[in-house]
């Protein structure tokens, strides 16, 4: 053997033993070549989903990633339902094996900022939607999340069941004009209404009604919130607390659930809206892929907002909430960089490659946060969130919410809704949680 073959031979055997006792814990390993190339091999990352409806999507868009890109390979965890993704993300940090890839709540993210990469100069970043990276940016302006989905929430309204009992969903603007839908309803052999008692819909998504509707403005709604941290604000006396829980007082009678309220069940209620059994249910555009397993063919489905007047003019009595209420954050503590660089481009393929756009448009049902993604939304609660979008008339989800507020909260509202509480002492229990946050 020539000498220069002999020693280009033994510069390779050096650079593979180099690479493998280096590496650590780096998913992908190179090897060089007498000819100088490099083959990379298989890196792995991990997708904490705290979107349970979407799992089985998800699953599906991290193996078409993989075909696009072989070479890296996407796991996808689920929290388990009713767990908080930030319990879930913060027992994986504690143990040294944090996801590459974490699903939160907006409120979430800033709690990890230390935790995560920053993404300031991703490219999305300037494709993202107007104010949907506020609430995720540092006090120097870091960009720490992607905004995942916009989704909004309030009374879900079937109207195949409301034609039959001579309702329009378009003329509820009071709690007198539901009220009147509702009984109509009933009269016409269906139940009216399905309220589901998990404390995330009653803490996260009807009661933050009354915070969101107290102005237009979003800095009067912070400054509510601080008022009510600070103990200056006597919810029995505030006209959108009493106005929404009126409102709900009178969506308790029609509940179909009414004789044992805490009975009801998201998978029973998504049946319910979906079979005709009910006219409307308080829930958000991210059950439509269970509704649509049982609704079929029907797609006559939309949104009204929950009136918290009989003033009709009243701010809130025509918008439904709208937000971004989902972020991923990169991981940088637990992740190598090879890993961090595959996590940033399976953010990168959900935005810009066709089969991206793809899942999150018409396989997911998401409502990007992006403009470039033109796709229209082919699922109708979608399209009745971009109509409320559109028109002016969506009001601001509330979204940064303390971590425990859904679970604390809503033990309150449960017993209020199962009628061990009334008005004044669910004033009061809110009002001392908002005294000890943190």
């Amino acid at each position: 053997m020539k000498k220069s073959k002999l020693l280009s031979l033994m510069l390779s055997v050096v650079l593979v033993a180099t690479v493998f006792v280096g590496c650590g814990k780096k998913a992908v390993e190179t090897t060089a070549t007498d000819k100088g190339t490099v083959a990379a091999k298989e890196v792995k990352i991990s997708f904490l989903n705290s979107k349970g409806e979407i799992q089985l999507q998800l699953e599906e868009a991290a193996k078409v990633f993989t075909q696009d890109n072989p070479t890296i390979k996407v796991e996808v965890i689920a929290a388990a339902a009713g767990q908080s993704p930030f319990e879930k993300v913060s027992a994986m940090y504690a143990s040294g094996n944090a996801p590459s890839l974490s699903m939160l709540d907006p409120g979430d993210i800033p709690k990890f900022s230390d935790k995560f990469a920053d993404l300031t100069n991703e490219k999305w970043v300037k494709d993202a939607s107007d104010k949907s990276l506020d609430s995720v940016k540092t006090s120097d302006g870091k960009v720490m999340a992607f905004p995942l989905t916009v989704e909004g929430t309030g009374i879900i309204y079937n109207k195949n069941v409301l034609d039959k009992a001579g309702v329009d969903p378009k003329v509820i603007k009071t709690t007198k004009d539901l009220e009147e839908a509702f009984k109509k309803v009933k009269t016409s052999g269906v139940d009216a209404l399905a309220i589901s008692p998990m404390d995330w819909s009653l803490a996260g998504h009807i009661l933050p009604i009354a915070y969101s509707t107290q102005s237009k403005d979003s800095k009067e709604v912070t400054k509510f919130l601080e008022d009510l941290k600070a103990g200056k604000v006597d919810l029995a006396k505030n006209k959108q607390f009493n106005g929404l829980i009126d409102t709900f007082d009178m969506m308790k009678k029609y509940n179909i659930d009414t004789k044992d309220p805490l009975a009801g069940t998201y998978e029973n209620d998504q049946q319910y809206m979906g079979t005709d059994k009910v006219g409307f249910w308080f829930m958000g555009n991210w059950a439509w892929p269970q509704i649509k397993e049982f609704a079929g063919d029907n797609v006559n489905f939309g949104f009204i907002p929950v009136p918290i007047s009989n003033t009709a003019e009243d701010y809130g009595n025509n918008g439904i909430p709208v937000g971004v209420t989902k972020y991923i954050g990169v991981d940088k503590e637990n992740n190598n960089v090879d890993q961090q660089a595959a996590a940033k481009k399976f953010l990168e393929w959900l935005v810009y490659s066709d089969k991206g756009q793809d899942f999150i448009v018409n396989k997911a049902n998401i409502i990007p946060a992006f403009k470039n993604i033109t796709l229209e939304p082919k699922d109708p609660l979608a399209k009745s969130i971009k109509s409320y979008m559109s028109s002016g008339n969506a009001i601001q989800f509330m979204t940064v919410m303390p971590a425990d507020h859904w679970k604390e909260v809503g033990a309150s509202m449960q017993k209020y809704l199962a009628g061990k509480s009334d008005k004044a002492a669910l004033a009061t229990e809110i009002q001392n949680y908002w005294k000890n946050v943190k």
